[in-house]
């Protein structure tokens, strides 16, 4: 079971960083930030469009490695429809998850193909990686357009 985890993982990693979905600019964002992760260089923004307190559309635009691009890829698609208040939740949920603060199999239940990202914890180095564009949404769900970074 644990070379079917592995594959699982590999091929969305794989999948989402070589056809990132919602990679763009929306161009009248409600909501926006940007991030970096100075120790590698990946880089992200993320726009938000709200229709009320609902995540209507969410995009990002950036350049990372290709967990940190399979990431923001798979957050995008986790989050439309969503609430602040539930979006914000996903975020505690997925850092929770990818730190290892959190019992992994008890976080990943629900989570759909962001549980893939369960075993990052194990490579400390990577946490940044898969967390720089949720921290970015999170700057961005608070309106802080500051810049965002991992340090």
């Amino acid at each position: 079971m644990m070379n079917d985890s592995m594959e699982l993982y590999q091929d969305v990693i794989l999948d989402h960083n070589k056809s990132p979905r919602n990679q763009r600019r929306i161009e009248v964002a409600d909501r926006k930030a940007v991030g970096y992760n100075p120790l590698c260089g990946d880089h992200v923004s993320v726009t938000i469009k709200l229709d009320g307190d609902v995540v209507s559309d969410v995009a990002f635009e950036g350049s990372g490695c290709a967990i940190s691009t399979a990431s923001a890829s798979l957050m995008t698609e986790s989050l439309k429809g969503k609430t602040l208040e539930e979006a914000k939740h996903l975020f505690e949920r997925f850092h929770g998850l990818v730190t290892g603060e959190t019992e992994q199999l008890e976080e990943a239940e629900g989570m759909g193909k962001l549980a893939v990202f369960s075993g990052v914890c194990n490579y400390p180095a990577r946490v940044k990686c898969a967390t720089l564009a949720w921290h970015t949404l999170k700057a961005a769900l608070e309106n802080d357009d500051g810049k965002v970074t991992t340090e």
